[in-house]
């Protein structure tokens, strides 16, 4: 069996946990693992880590890797050029694995699903892989729990030895409509979760969806182990389940026989937490009076509550929720509003972390932007430029070796260099303790985006 992790995702409706360049993928929730690393751990489970490839956006793909790198240095990841939903991405992953030979089961999960009974995950997989065998498009199915609206549903049809026929595939509900879902018993929540042959799939994406089809087939891995944008902008934007899914006649459902929450809001990560006697779930430094079935998350500064009732209280150090933990699904909107605004909350956190360390954006305006950068012991920053911007670095604690241009130079507490415009430099801790220097940026244009990587221990070089 083979196994392909779709990595990508926003994860908006966690935000302002969950931003769109560290989706909730990435993150550790109630783990000292990020999701991601929770599910290559289960797919380990059920095959070979050589046959695991993991696929995501081109703006994630160095987090990836990084954090499947503890894993394995051989861990393969395909980056997309740009979001084209499920279906091209699930079709150029199984293009993949088909140019090397591999005509075998598959498993597609998405990375960012909380599975806790891995035993139970695994037999249910058995049954998906014995119809899959048998020429079917396997997905799995969840057993509701409650009218869930914040889900798709499936509807099983006549029975099978290890699962059912898929009468139809229905959108998210609303709580009417799937109340009654709820209580025929005929409904299963869409896990987003499939097992086919590589070879069946092709041929019933051919069927369904000649034009990703075609595109698809213009890929040729054993040429170029990237993916290629030219070709890959020509795909539509669409999920699997509008492209094969609901269209194709070779569906079955499987029951998932464990557990399975698809954290796709803060009510769902109330859910999982440990309670008190009064249902309030308290994350970080956190002081609640009279509260009732409340969540209080601090990730920097104290929150205090009181008299609170089902309520969600998120904040980190640039951003403050608060929401009915009824109504969490609307944090989505709040998301879109900001990406519209151009506010960059939507996007990044202050601190970001990077393999050598992290660092925090302390104030910002127009042409200059200030940062505190820590170094890890014996972490490195690439040998890089930028095209756009000066930077002036000033030691705070530690020992700083500074590549620029074909000097090196080793700068204590209190000492400061300046980085030209398009100067060749890197930024290294060589000893162990943390390095922390202050980063002042000045230009017109001060973004991520403007380093050119030339060497990167981490695999990061342009």
């Amino acid at each position: 069996m083979h196994g392909i992790i779709l990595a990508g995702g926003s994860g908006s409706r966690l935000w302002p946990l969950s931003r769109e360049l560290y989706p909730k993928q990435l993150l550790k929730l109630n783990s000292k693992k990020s999701l991601l690393e929770r599910t290559y751990e289960r797919l380990i489970g059920l095959m070979d880590s050589d046959n695991i490839l993991a696929i995501t956006n081109a703006k994630h793909f160095g987090d990836v890797r990084m954090q499947l790198k503890e894993y394995s240095n051989d861990i393969r990841v395909l980056s997309e050029p740009e979001a084209k939903n499920t279906a091209p991405a699930i079709a150029v992953s199984v293009k993949y694995l088909l140019d090397f030979g591999q005509d075998d089961v598959i498993l597609v999960v998405p990375s960012d699903h909380l599975i806790e009974d891995n035993k139970a995950f695994a037999q249910t997989i058995e049954h998906a892989k014995n119809l899959a065998n048998k020429g079917y498009i396997v997905t799995l199915g969840v057993e509701p729990t409650c009218a869930g609206t914040g889900f798709g549903y499936i509807k099983a049809g006549d029975k099978l030895e290890d699962g059912f026929e898929v009468e139809c595939f229905k959108e998210k509900p609303d709580l009417k409509t799937a109340q009654e879902y709820f209580d025929s018993k005929k409904y299963f929540w869409n896990a987003g979760i499939f097992v086919f042959k590589a070879s069946v799939f092709m041929e019933t994406l051919k069927a369904s969806a000649p034009e990703i089809y075609e595109i698809t087939q213009k890929f040729d891995f054993t040429k170029q182990d990237a993916i290629d944008y030219m070709m890959f902008e020509k795909f539509p934007s669409i999920s699997i389940d509008y492209a094969v899914m609901e269209v194709a006649k070779n569906i079955a459902m499987v029951p998932l026989k464990s557990d399975w929450n698809d954290l796709g809001s803060w009510d769902a990560v109330y859910d999982i937490n440990k309670k008190d006697e009064k249902g309030n779930v308290k994350i970080g430094t956190v002081v609640e009076q009279d509260c009732e079935n409340t969540m209080l998350y601090s990730a920097n500064r104290l929150v205090a509550g009181v008299g609170l009732k089902d309520v969600i209280i998120v904040e980190t150090s640039d951003a403050v929720l608060a929401c009915n933990k009824n109504d969490t699904q609307g944090v989505k909107k709040v998301f879109e509003n900001l990406k519209e605004m151009k506010n960059d909350a939507h996007k990044i956190h202050t601190t970001v972390y990077r393999p050598w360390g992290y660092y925090t954006v302390l104030n910002q305006g127009k042409g200059y932007l200030t940062k505190l950068i820590c170094v890890s012991r014996k972490g490195q920053l690439s040998l890089q430029s930028h095209d756009f911007r000066s930077e002036h670095w000033v030691v705070l604690s530690g020992t700083a070796r500074v590549t620029l241009d074909d000097k090196v130079f080793m700068l204590k507490a209190g000492s400061s260099i300046d980085i030209p415009v398009k100067a060749i430099h890197s930024l290294a801790n060589p000893y162990d303790t943390e390095l922390k220097i202050i980063e002042v940026q000045k230009g017109d244009k001060l973004i991520e985006e403007d380093i050119i990587r030339y060497k990167d221990i981490y695999g990061r070089a342009n």
